[in-house]
This record gives structure tokens, sequence and C-alpha cells, in this order.
């Protein structure tokens, strides 16, 4: 979905096989993917990251060394690149807001990570700004829930989830009994109602700097019931399209009242009424878009390069239906990698592994993804599942 006629970018801006400097905060997996594209286009990338075994070391122009929440380490890595992203949220803000007044680009802008990077500041925007998202209590301590719960001010069960530096999985928790409350870490969180959802969807906007905005289908995600990690991304989600339409609606006006710059993967529930609520938003690529690769004419990778270089935003409609299948460490496996099945994973038709370059596996660790496309929904999930069962991520 398109939402603002196509603009032409600035010819003086000479990005390709140039000096030109783009630098990225962190080096997973997801800057690993955005540097394929970068370095389709020749464009001079620079990475900060903290491990020397980040899957980025092998992609990108320049490696540095350095803490992503250091003032000092992200201050000097920007000043020495042209147009500044991210591939993890949790990095130094004042940094960049420091960067920014200086006259550096920094995409997605300072204020809308604020916004996001606290996931209680997110939920308030969302009150805020009128935009339906579930019931939630915040807490300066997770010690001040037992006392809520006894005034009657909460009830079981709810989601618990850390303000801050939650990922993969991490950071989030099902409480159902005052047993759950003695296991969580004591900082600041919020309890949120526990929705009974049909689906939990994903629409992923993007929106460049003068202002064009893209949409990508509805996805539908399915997710592992004990590490919270999704299991498989399904594209087109199989949901009635009057429900589609309301969660394009409702991400596009997420993406307007945060103001981010690139890519904002929007997280839903879709509820047994077919209300739409806004669970939480990922300012950078994302898991909801790893289809894309194979499966879309313009990648979520690429398109978040076009967006922070404010150049035409590419088309995003699908080609055949995509489906991903995310790729963990298997329980009781931890050290050096083996991908247990690969080939015959590879057999299948429309099948595509992706390994993220991590060497050290450990369980419900993310080590890669496989998409699986095909002109037919059902097939294409029908092999999701035989992928699921037969690759094991396991240690040697």
């Amino acid at each position: 979905m398109r939402t603002k006629k196509r603009t032409l970018a600035n010819n003086s801006n000479n990005y390709f096989s140039s000096d030109f400097k783009l630098g990225i905060l962190g080096g997973g997996q997801l800057g690993k993917m955005l540097l394929y594209e970068t370095r389709k286009f020749d464009i001079h990338t620079k990475v900060l990251e903290a491990s020397n075994e980040a899957p980025c070391q092998i992609a990108c122009d320049e490696f540095i060394l350095g803490s992503l929440m250091d003032f000092d380490a992200v201050y000097n890595f920007g000043k020495q690149v042209d147009v500044l992203t991210i591939e993890i949220e949790n990095v130094n803000l004042d940094a960049l807001e420091k960067l920014e007044d200086e006259g550096l680009k920094v995409y997605p802008p300072t204020k809308a990570l604020r916004t996001i990077q606290n996931k209680a500041t997110q939920k308030l925007f969302y009150t805020d700004n009128n935009i339906p998202t579930a019931d939630f209590s915040r807490f300066a301590y997770a010690s001040e829930i037992k006392d809520t719960i006894e005034n009657g001010g909460l009830e079981f069960p709810f989601v618990w989830k850390a303000a801050q530096f939650g990922y993969d999985g991490q950071g989030v928790k099902v409480v159902r009994s005052m047993e759950d409350l003695k296991e969580l870490p004591a900082g600041e969180c919020i309890a949120e109602k526990m929705i009974p959802f049909k689906h939990e969807l994903a629409v992923i906007v993007v929106r460049s700097h003068k202002g064009e905005v893209v949409t990508y289908p509805v996805v539908e995600m399915e997710f592992h019931p004990e590490a919270n990690q999704v299991e498989y991304v399904i594209c087109p989600a199989r949901i009635d399209k009057i429900v589609a339409q309301k969660a394009q609606e409702v991400a596009l006006k997420v993406s307007e009242e945060i103001g981010h710059i690139g890519i904002l993967a929007v997280e839903m529930f879709q509820t047994q009424e077919d209300e739409i609520l806004v669970n939480e938003v990922a300012p950078r690529p994302h898991n909801s878009g790893h289809y894309s690769i194979e499966a879309s004419y313009t990648n979520q990778f690429e398109q978040h390069i076009r967006a922070i270089l404010d150049l035409p935003l590419g088309k995003t409609d699908s080609k055949v239906a995509g489906i991903m299948v995310n790729l963990v460490g298997a329980e009781g496996h931890t050290g050096d990698v083996v991908y247990e099945n690969i080939a015959e994973i590879m057999a299948m038709n429309g099948v595509t592994p992706h390994i993220y370059g991590k060497k050290q596996t450990r369980p419900f660790r993310k080590m890669g993804h496989v998409t699986i496309v095909d002109e037919d929904i059902d097939e294409a999930r029908r092999v999701a599942q035989k992928v699921k069962e037969t690759i094991k991520v396991i240690s040697k």
C-alpha cells in the first residue's frame, strides 16, 4: 500500500561507489542482512558492535569494536559517518541526540527511539494518541506488583514485560500466580492484560524523510508457547480483508504519530471481536519481514536503505506466498553449532535457508531462518511444517 505520491530522490546525494559512509549501530543478523543490500549498491558501510563474533563483521567495509550503550563510543562513531542507522534499539540515545544536534542524519530519529526504547513509555504513547492497545499498569519496581494484586488492582493472568532491554522473547513472561512473581527481575516493568486473541499480526510500515510511505501486506505470526519467540511468519495473513484493512490503518496511524524514518514493524493482536490492538513496535528490520527476501518485489532490508537515504521506495507487493521459519538452538544443546539435515530441507521446492553466522548455539538462540515460497499459501505452510520438523540446530 502506498499512501503518498512517489517523489524523486535528490540526485546530488551520490551514495553509490563514492566516499559516502553509512553507519550502522549493531552487528547482528539484521545488520548482516542490511549489508547484503549495501553491497549490492556499493554503499560504503561502517559498523559499531561490542563483539568480535558479530555476524556483520564479514560483510561491512569497516568494523569498530565498542559498546552501543557507551556515550563516547556511539558519539565518536557517529562523527565518522554521513548517515547513521540502527539494527537494534538498545543504543545510547544521549549520544544520538547530540549527533543530531550537530547536524548528523540519524534514522530513526532519536525522539522516536526514546518513545520506543522503553516499553512503559511506548504504551503510554499509545494511550495518549488514541491508539488501541491492551490495558496495562506501570511499575517502577516489580515488587510493587504483589501489593497491587492484593489490593484488587490487578488480576491473574497477566503479561509481565521488562520496560527496557528485552529481546528475542527475553523480558516477557505470563504471570499466572503469586509463585511466578518470585522469578521476575526487580526493575521497571509493565503488567499487561492478557488478550484472548484470534491471531497475532504484524504490518511493516516504511517512511522516507520526504514523507513517502508504503506498507507491506499483513502477516500472521505463530509463536513458540514456551520461548515466546516467533516460529512462523505467514504472508499473506489468513484473515478477512476487512480485518487486514483495519490492521493497515492502525499501523499507519502508529507510524505517523511516532514520526519514524525507515522501517517500523507494528505487532498487533486480532481480538475475538476482530478489533486490532497494538502490542509493540520495532524501529528496524524485523522478523516479521524476513519472508520478503524471497517473496517480495522489494525486501525489507533494501527498503530500509531506500528510506533512510531518501531514495524512491520500492514495490511492497508479494510475488508469491511466503512463510518464514525461525531457526533457533535446540534445547539441551550449547556449544559449536551444527545444522542437522540442512541438505534435506534444501531438496524441498521453494526452500531457502539463511544462516546468520553465529558459531555458538544455545537453547532458543536465533541462529538463522528459512523461507518457503509457493503460489499456494496452504502448500507453503505444509512445507514449512516439514522444514521445522526436519532441520535441527544442535551442538557438536
